[in-house]
Formats: C-alpha cells, sequence, structure tokens
C-alpha cells in the first residue's frame, strides 16, 4: 500500500507491507498531519505556536502533549549541543530572510544585535515535566521548524505501529522512519544518502534502515548569495549569522527521527571538526559532507556511522 500528500511544506510518502486495504488510512495520516501542523506551524497565526510567540504576557501558558514531547526533546539537544540547536532562532531566521514570507536580505549589525538580546532557549522556562512554558521576555519567538518534521515522521511511524503495521516505511521531505521489512528477502528498507554537488544532488551511499530513522540537514537547498558571499538558512543562535562554517549536508541516522532532525541542525551550526568530534563523543551516527573553497566536496564519517556502512558490504 502506497500513501502520499501534501504537508509542512513539503510532501509525504508511505509504504507499507500489507495485503490488507485501508481506504481510509490516508485520511486518518493527514489528519495526524494536520493537528501537527495547527500546534507547530510557524506560518498559520493561530497554531499553538503562533499563540505562545504572540504572547508577551509574562505567565504559564498550558502546552498540548505533542508540544511538550517536542519541546522536552528540542531542550535536551540545545543543552547536549551546549546551544548548537535552538528553536529560538526564529526571529534570526525572519531577519535574514529565511522565515515566513520575508525577502532574502543582509540585515545590519545593530539589528542582529537588537534580536541577539531575544535569542537563547535559556531564555524559556518550563516545568510540570515541559506540560507548562513561560517565555522570560515578550520578543522571544519560537520556531520548530528543525525538528516538527521529524517529530511528525515519528508521530505517523506510531501511529501505523500503534494500528498494527509492521513493516513500513514513512518520509517527510527526506527524513525518514522504517520499520520491519521491505520484502522477503530485504531485512528493512534502502535509504539512499545524497552528496550535494555543483549540480545539485547525487547518491553517495545506499543504507539499509531497519527500525530506525535519518534526518539530513543542508546548506544547498536554501541560501543567498551577496558580493559573492554564500549565506545558508542555518543561522547561528550564538553569532546571529548564518553559520560560515563548511558543511554542506550533515545526515543523522538514530532511533528517533525527532532527535534525528535536531541533531542534524546542530552539527550544521558546529562546523566539520566539532561537528565530528560531538558524533563521536555521543555515539552518533553522523555522514558530513564537507565543501571546500573550490566547491568540491569530502566525505567525513562517524564512528558509529562506519559500522554502519561497513554492515552494508
Amino acid at each position: 500500500m502506497v500513501l502520499s500528500g501534501k504537508t509542512m511544506g513539503t510532501y509525504y510518502n508511505i509504504k507499507i507491507r500489507t495485503k490488507i486495504k485501508n481506504n481510509m488510512l490516508n485520511k486518518k495520516v493527514q489528519e495526524e498531519l494536520e493537528l501537527i501542523n495547527q500546534q507547530m506551524s510557524v506560518f498559520d497565526n493561530s497554531s499553538e505556536l503562533s499563540l505562545i510567540n504572540q504572547n508577551i504576557q509574562n505567565e504559564w501558558q498550558p502546552l498540548s502533549p505533542e508540544m511538550s514531547e517536542v519541546m522536552k526533546k528540542a531542550y535536551d539537544v540545545y543543552l547536549k549541543s551546549n546551544g548548537s540547536f535552538d528553536p529560538t532562532v526564529g526571529k534570526l531566521v525572519d531577519l535574514w530572510g529565511f522565515g515566513a514570507g520575508t525577502p532574502k536580505n543582509k540585515p545590519s549589525e545593530e539589528e542582529i544585535k537588537k534580536v541577539l538580546a531575544y535569542t537563547g532557549f535559556n531564555k524559556v522556562k518550563f516545568k510540570d515535566n515541559f506540560t507548562r512554558l513561560k517565555k522570560t521576555q515578550p520578543d522571544i519567538y519560537i520556531n520548530l521548524s528543525a525538528i516538527a518534521k521529524g517529530y511528525g515522521v515519528q508521530r505517523i511511524a506510531e501511529m501505523l505501529s500503534e494500528i498494527g503495521y509492521k513493516d513500513f516505511v514513512v518520509e517527510i521531505g527526506g527524513e525518514v522512519v522504517a520499520r520491519g521489512r521491505r520484502d522477503e528477502l530485504t531485512d528493512g528498507w534502502n535509504v539512499a544518502v545524497s552528496k550535494p554537488t555543483a549540480e545539485g544532488v547525487e547518491t553517495a551511499f545506499v543504507v539499509t534502515l531497519k527500525n530506525s530513522a535519518v534526518a539530513t540537514s543542508g546548506d544547498y537547498r536554501n541560501f543567498f548569495i551577496i558580493d559573492n558571499k554564500r549565506y545558508s538558512h542555518t543561522i547561528s543562535p550564538k553569532t546571529g549569522y548564518p553559520s560560515r562554517h563548511n558543511i554542506a549536508s550533515a545526515t543523522v541516522f538514530h532511533k528517533n527521527c525527532t532527535l534525528a532532525d535536531a541533531y542534524a541542525t546542530a552539527l550544521m551550526e558546529m562546523g566539520e571538526n566539532k561537528a565530528l568530534e560531538f558524533a563521536n563523543q555521543n555515539g552518533l551516527s553522523v555522514i558530513l559532507f564537507i565543501r571546500d573553497t573550490n566547491d568540491n566536496i569530502k566525505t567525513l564519517i562517524s564512528n558509529e556511522a562506519e559500522k554502519l556502512i561497513e554492515a552494508q558490504q
């Protein structure tokens, strides 16, 4: 059974190994994804996240179970990555023109400093096991685009498992969760890892994903060039500028797609040496594609990812 449709500004694709036809399943998937979008979209002014961003009162706000789970995982990656992953980077993303409908633009240093004053996930407080949130500054603006898509994939996979499906693959805009077997001969599902090139992308590795997830973050799809300088959509929450490191893309394999999505963004901000060290220290399975000054691409592979690739041979 194959299901597909639009969500989160991209497309979802689901393949299920089953002999039973379920004509209502795609509707159920769409309803679940629409719920997530209604909670976490910054493009919908009435979403749960938008209402949090619009609230200028210094008061505790209740969170839905889904928002609570995402915030908890986001804060965990924020702490572990020493702030390289930071959802409060939202206003900086908008300032550089990578947000909701804003033109791509190089802001002034004064504008950047102003927004940095209310950037930092440590300025958001949580209590009661992340079921309540309070902004310590009214201008704090949270953007979950670097984790919500991974959560959407993870949630749909969990929903399919709850229904009783065992063999399936779920993909939203390149983020993937695979469970069970593709067929009688294949234990897992084949997933391509794309390598950025001057012409676009090409397949660098094909990995059999077994009850696991994979997410990728890259600078090769969303960027602009001013005065021969490349500015990517990955904004550093520490400097306020697009990350000037030379990682073209970071692919993370993990049991949980929500975490894989967040870690991929964190690695993009770190730079190649720090990112590879962080991956190895935390036992993360990571493939990094590095762009040099001549636009040539080299590959860095963490220790866990080397094991994963070797297992395919």
